[in-house]
């Protein structure tokens, strides 16, 4: 489980953990118990998420490519504290198909369920089929860089 600091750290998880310094063994059962349920009906309404690591990771991977600094630092940061990022530097998935628009830049719809718009004006060159391996890395920068089977890097962004 990811170590948040303590300042940021839930309130009813913070007081599971201090019912753990009750000598009292029944005060110490009663406050378990009294927390326990409070942690269960705030999950199931909602108002608490629990996620385990590879949860984690699958939304991790799933939010590539797209800036958001309003997320936890859960996204952000793993139990020692480094930046979790740094091991997902790329995503390998395959293509479901692309198109051009007006301006002739294209637009990949992948087969993770992203979708990758062209932000340079090279012409591309790849095969636009189902099923074409298809590797979305990062650059310089905070950009993108899609390849579509063996054709060359293609700026992109997320949309």
């Amino acid at each position: 489980m990811a170590q948040v600091p303590t300042a940021e750290r839930s309130a009813m998880l913070r007081a599971l953990s201090e019912c753990r310094a009750m000598p009292d063994a029944a005060a110490r059962l009663a406050c378990f118990d009294r927390t326990a349920d409070a942690l269960d009906t705030a999950e199931r309404q909602g108002d608490l998420v629990v996620m385990e690591r590879q949860q984690i990771r699958e939304a991790r991977r799933q939010l590539f490519g797209f800036s958001a600094p309003a997320l936890p630092s859960l996204f952000s940061r793993d139990s020692t504290g480094a930046d979790a990022d740094a091991d997902l530097d790329a995503v390998e998935t395959t293509l479901l198909g692309a198109g051009q628009d007006h301006e002739g830049k294209w637009t990949f719809r992948l087969a993770d369920g992203s979708e990758w718009r062209q932000i340079d004006s090279a012409p591309v060159r790849f095969q636009n089929r189902n099923g074409t391996e298809v590797r979305v890395r990062r650059a310089a920068l905070g950009s993108f860089l899609l390849t579509a089977g063996k054709s060359r890097a293609v700026r992109v962004k997320r949309q």
